[in-house]
């Protein structure tokens, strides 16, 4: 599939993070609060803030990948390096995210990894899949292969 007309690349990654963390904070807000017992205005607000702290790490980690990708030999987004890219960015976001929890939670950082962990399961399967589906619809980034 072609996808929309090519976007710079600032402006895809900027739409493609905006668009994941909505979906991110409609799931988390609801989650924490039934799962740590807290009011969903609490909750709400911790998925806001750990959703600001995803945006920033997409964006940077997503320059990083891409830069890395464009160095490579073969191009596309083959079902390894979507691995490889659900890995990367799950993985450093839990160490921003599981400190930030634990502290909003008042719980210890045993607890917060242990609820980032089950996070990390939905998200990873969810980013996996979300970015296939942008790429469907916007497009190959230019740095695998696309427009």
């Amino acid at each position: 599939m072609q996808g929309l007309s090519p976007m710079s690349a600032t402006r895809r990654r900027v739409v493609q993070a905006v668009l994941y963390e909505i979906g991110a904070v409609a799931f988390v807000g609801p989650a924490l609060a039934w799962g740590f017992d807290q009011p969903l205005g609490s909750s709400l607000t911790l998925a806001l803030l750990m959703s600001a702290v995803a945006l920033a790490w997409n964006y940077v980690f997503n320059a990083l990948f891409e830069a890395w990708e464009s160095r490579q030999a073969v191009k596309g987004r083959s079902a390894l390096r979507r691995l490889v890219h659900g890995i990367g960015f799950e993985g450093g976001l839990a160490l921003w995210l599981v400190p930030l929890a634990a502290w909003w939670l008042q719980t210890t950082l045993l607890a917060a990894l242990l609820a980032e962990a089950v996070l990390l399961a939905f998200f990873f399967v969810y980013a996996v899949t979300f970015t296939w589906a942008f790429d469907r619809v916007f497009g190959l980034p230019r740095s695998a292969g696309g427009a």
